[in-house]
C-alpha cells in the first residue's frame, strides 16, 4: 500500500511540475509500469529524436530501484543493445529518498549528453573518445532511423 501512495504522489508531482522533454503515462492501469518518452535536446547528438523507454517500479519501491528499458534504439555508450542504462542512481547510489522526478531527469541528462566514462558499450566510448566526428554521424544516423 505504501508503495502504491508513494507512485500515485510521485506521478502527481510530475503532472504538477513536468520535466521539459519528457512525457510519462502509466502502461494499462498498472501504476508500478510507465512508458516514459524524451525528446532530445537540439544541442545533443540525438536532436529531432524521440526515444521510448519503460520504467518499471518494483514492489517495494522506494526501497529497491526501479528498472529502466529503451525500447527505442539509440547509439549511445551508456545504452545497450538491451535497452538497459548505466546510470549510478540506478544500480549502487539508489536511496530511497531519490524521487521518481529525479531519475527521470538523470536519464535526460544521460542520454542528452554521452559520455565515454562507465559505459555499457566500450566500443561506442572509444568511439566518442578517440573519433567525435564518426561518433556523432553514427548516432545521427541511428536517431534518423529509429527515432524519428
Amino acid at each position: 500500500m505504501a508503495t502504491l501512495r508513494r507512485v500515485q504522489k510521485e506521478l502527481r508531482d510530475i503532472a504538477a511540475n513536468p520535466i521539459d522533454g519528457i512525457a510519462v503515462e502509466t502502461k494499462d492501469d498498472n501504476i508500478l509500469e510507465w512508458k516514459c518518452s524524451i525528446k532530445a535536446a537540439s544541442d545533443s547528438p540525438y536532436k529531432n529524436g524521440i526515444f521510448h523507454f519503460t520504467l518499471t517500479l518494483p514492489a517495494n519501491y522506494p526501497f529497491k530501484a526501479p528498472t529502466v528499458t529503451f525500447t527505442t534504439r539509440i547509439y549511445h555508450p551508456g545504452i545497450n543493445d538491451e535497452g538497459a542504462i548505466c546510470v549510478p542512481v540506478l544500480r549502487d547510489d539508489w536511496k530511497p529518498t531519490v524521487t521518481l522526478s529525479s531519475v527521470l531527469a538523470i536519464i535526460q541528462e544521460k542520454l542528452n549528453n554521452p559520455s565515454p566514462d562507465d559505459p555499457f558499450e566500450p566500443d561506442i566510448a572509444a568511439l566518442l573518445k578517440n573519433d567525435k566526428a564518426k561518433f556523432l554521424a553514427t548516432a545521427k544516423e541511428y536517431t534518423k532511423k529509429h527515432a524519428m
